[in-house]
C-alpha cells in the first residue's frame, strides 16, 4: 500500500518549514486604475496629487490591496505553488506604498499540515528601501492539481 500524504497531488509537493519564495514589482497608476475597475474604490489619496502630497502620507499612494495583491503571486505561482489559495489573512498595514515604487513581497513557511495540505505562512511588503508596508500571518489550502 502506497502512503499518501495531504499533499499528494499537488504541483511542487510539501513544502518545509523555514522555505521562503519572493517577488518584486514597480507600482503604476494603472494599478490604481485596476483597481478601482475591480473595487468601485476612489479615494482621493489615490487620485489627487495635491491633496495626496498634503495628508501624512505625502504622496500619492495605491490602493491597500494593490500593494498586498503580490502575496497571492506569491503563494499562487511560487510557494506552495500552482492551486493555492488563502483560507485566511491576518494583515498590519505599517507603511503606504507610492505610485512608482518598487515593492517586494514574500512569504515564508512558519507552519506545514502533512495529513492536509495546509500552511501558516509569514508574510511581508517591502519597498525598495526594506521599510515594511504590510506584515502578517496568511493559512494557505493547496489544491491537488495533478492529474485533472
Amino acid at each position: 500500500m502506497i502512503d499518501k500524504n495531504g499533499w499528494t497531488g499537488t504541483i511542487n509537493g510539501m513544502p518545509k518549514e523555514g522555505q521562503s519564495a519572493e517577488r518584486s514589482r514597480t507600482t503604476r497608476m494603472e494599478d490604481i486604475h485596476a483597481f478601482t475597475d475591480m473595487t468601485g474604490d476612489r479615494n482621493p489619496v489615490h487620485y489627487d496629487e495635491a491633496l495626496a502630497k498634503k495628508t501624512s502620507f505625502g504622496k500619492l499612494i495605491v490602493q491597500g490591496g494593490v500593494t498586498t495583491g503580490i502575496l497571492n503571486a506569491c503563494v499562487a505561482e511560487d510557494l506552495p505553488g500552482p492551486g493555492t489559495v488563502f483560507l485566511n489573512t491576518n494583515l498590519n498595514f505599517k507603511k503606504a506604498v507610492g505610485v512608482g515604487e518598487t515593492i517586494t513581497g514574500r512569504v515564508e513557511v512558519i507552519k506545514v499540515r502533512e495529513d492536509k495540505p495546509l500552511c501558516t505562512l509569514k508574510v511581508t511588503v517591502t519597498d525598495s528601501e526594506g521599510a515594511i508596508c504590510v506584515e502578517g500571518e496568511a493559512t494557505t489550502y493547496t489544491m491537488p492539481l495533478e492529474g485533472l
